[in-house]
């Protein structure tokens, strides 16, 4: 899976909350920095070509929607950010959450409860 930029990312969070849209409509949800419309419509495009949308065809209009879930691309996220900050090691992750006080001692009773009801 290709890296996206932050316009990408940005794009695709749009995308997955409307499921499918027309550039007009992406635009409209862009509350920041709006981009061109034009300007967009490349960004859309780039996705395509990545291979995270597709597109419906209403004459000259194209109707855009994910082809990539959001958990797909959560899982593929996490695993480049583990294996390129972490070496790989979820309990360097997790002990960074902890040191950077992010997850609570509670929260990781509740993930280790988790664990062990898989088992």
């Amino acid at each position: 899976m290709q890296k996206l930029t932050n316009k990408e990312e940005e794009v695709m969070h749009i995308l997955w909350k409307l499921e499918k849209a027309f550039v007009k409509e992406v635009l409209a949800e862009i509350t920041e920095d709006q981009p061109h419309y034009n300007t967009l419509s490349t960004i859309i495009r780039n996705l395509e070509e990545k291979g995270y949308v597709s597109h419906n065809a209403f004459g000259n209009t194209h109707q855009y929607f994910p082809i990539v879930t959001k958990e797909d691309y959560r899982k593929g996220f996490m695993n480049t950010a583990i294996e390129n900050y972490f070496n790989n090691s979820y309990k360097s992750m997790v002990s960074f959450f902890a040191k950077e006080e992010k997850i609570s001692a509670k929260e990781l009773r509740e993930i280790l409860e988790m664990i062990e009801q898989k088992k």
